[in-house]
């Protein structure tokens, strides 16, 4: 199967905030189909005491500010009361960290 020209044409038309928001998506479709091997650190689950790592990076929301995005940092996953939690764990893993 072909990719449809006209979604090639959108997505050339993208900025690099939208693009890596893109790439963070197909990355994750393809990890969960299986297709694609996890990344340093991850762990897939979001059942009761499942915790999954990323590596995140982030806009600072400054005007003008000609770094963006930073990072990447490492970010901390998990389910509890039914919603998605997150917690930022640095620039680097804690040797403890499954």
């Amino acid at each position: 199967m072909s990719l449809d020209r006209r979604l090639i044409r959108e997505v050339r038309t993208l900025d690099e905030y939208d693009l890596r928001r893109l790439l963070i998506f197909v990355r994750g479709l393809l990890v969960q189909r299986g297709d694609l091997p996890l990344g340093p650190g991850e762990v897939i689950g979001s059942g009761p005491g499942k915790v999954g790592y990323r590596l995140q990076s982030v806009r600072c929301g400054k005007r003008g500010c000609t770094r963006c995005p930073h990072g990447p940092y490492w970010y901390a996953y998990w389910r509890e009361g039914g919603r998605v939690r997150t917690r930022y764990i640095g620039k680097d893993l804690p040797d403890e960290t499954p």
